[in-house]
């Protein structure tokens, strides 16, 4: 019966009510019926772009940066996913595309940003990219809440303690509580990262890994046995006006 009706709705009207809901009520019309679900479930429709376009500003949806999430819900994704303005150091601001951040140059100091939604379930993606110089330190990886976004000194913050997780792009190390734990990726003189190139961290809740791509070529496990937590996609800078770009992919696609 109610698919009956939806079938009366015209696309168009549906697409005009559709415009003025939030992303909650989106979600809950999909699951009304079969008609509404497969209206939604086109990602580049019209409803999509609306929202897409009323989130995020004209020029970052067209960039190279968002070249990983070719439609416009996987856009707003991972909007929603981007840097936290409220959950970084003092010393990071959040540019207005939302998908950077931007180390201003204070000396004498680490500063970290986190990511606006954590994981504690499933299997997630997301790619980083490191717009400036690295500086002596610079880490990518995971932390909880608990975790510091800042501190005296360069240090590799990220990875100083039993909170956070990270891979220290500058030596290839990999880092937690405040102890290297060996050297990444396992290669004989693997080669170390060069500005601007894309890594592809994926993040196993139901598997407690953490793993990083560059490439499109698989570096390994890099840390396992991860804690029962939220965990955040998490970076720490040392260089002054240096910036890290963030986008969220969603779920890995296996091989």
């Amino acid at each position: 019966m109610v698919d009956r009706v939806a079938a009366l709705c015209n696309y168009n009207v549906l697409e005009v009510v559709f415009s003025y809901l939030d992303l909650n009520d989106l979600g809950r019309c999909s699951q009304v019926c079969k008609s509404w679900f497969h209206f939604l479930n086109d990602e580049n429709s019209d409803v999509w772009r609306f929202h897409c376009l009323n989130k995020l500003p004209k020029e970052v949806t067209k960039s190279e940066l968002l070249s990983p999430v070719p439609t416009y819900k996987t856009k707003l994704r991972a909007f929603f996913h981007s840097w936290n303005p409220s959950d970084c150091s003092r010393n990071v601001y959040i540019k207005p595309n939302g998908f950077t951040l931007h180390r201003n140059p204070v000396a004498q100091s680490t500063d970290a940003a986190r990511a606006k939604i954590g994981f504690r379930h499933g299997r997630h993606a997301w790619e980083v990219i490191w717009e400036g110089p690295l500086g002596t330190v610079a880490v990518i990886g995971i932390s909880t809440k608990e975790a510091a976004l800042q501190c005296h000194g360069y240090v590799a913050l990220l990875g100083s303690d039993d909170q956070s997780w990270g891979w220290n792009l500058v030596e290839n190390h990999l880092l937690h509580n405040g102890d290297m734990q060996g050297g990444y990726p396992l290669l004989n003189n693997a080669p170390k990262y060069q500005v601007g190139e894309r890594i592809r961290v994926i993040l196993d809740c139901d598997d407690n890994t953490l793993s990083f791509e560059k490439n499109y070529e698989f570096l390994g496990v890099a840390f396992r046995g991860l804690p029962d937590k939220k965990l955040f996609p998490t970076v720490s800078a040392v260089y002054g006006n240096t910036e890290v770009s963030m986008v969220y992919c969603g779920t890995p696609l296996d091989g």
